[in-house]
């Protein structure tokens, strides 16, 4: 089973603004879901080893480059 807890924050009106659009939610419960959800699975965003997240944005940018030039 799970367990569901309710979590807040603090953000500026600007900044949730800024989420709902990227998000293109209009509910500040559905874009903060989705931002947590994104940032949960997200490769680039392991903290535990920053040295290997950012190389391996760098090598998915150098092989999409490699790609477009073939």
């Amino acid at each position: 089973m799970v367990k569901i807890v309710h979590a807040q924050t603090v953000l500026t009106e600007d900044e949730l603004a800024a989420l709902k659009k990227k998000c293109n939610e209009s509910s500040t419960k559905e874009a903060l879901s989705m931002a947590v959800q994104h940032y949960l699975e997200c490769e680039y965003t392991d903290l535990g080893d920053s040295d290997k997240m950012w190389t391996k944005k760098l090598e998915k940018v150098v092989q999409k480059k490699k790609q477009k030039k073939l």
